[in-house]
């Protein structure tokens, strides 16, 4: 089983890129957490919500790589 979080500490330092091309390198299933935690028109989605997007992606994908950092659902990507 692969799985990898790419973390980082400002917008703007490549997280997404480099994930994206990780992530065709390797074949793995790439998850942008931005776009789970933004809702159209920048609204935040609820906490609840999108941790639950987060446990979903992962159940649904053995191998994935999980960028953004988003410190209050890191513990279930770590495990």
């Amino acid at each position: 089983m692969e799985r990898i979080l790419i973390l980082g500490v400002s917008a703007g330092v490549g997280k997404s890129t480099f994930a994206r091309q990780l992530g065709e390198r390797l074949q793995l299933e790439v998850c942008h957490l931005d776009r789970l935690f933004w809702l159209p028109g920048w609204v935040q989605a609820p906490m609840e919500d999108f941790a639950q997007k987060q446990l979903d992606f992962m159940n649904e994908h053995q191998r994935w790589i999980m960028e953004g950092n988003y410190t209050g659902t890191y513990e279930p990507r770590r495990d």
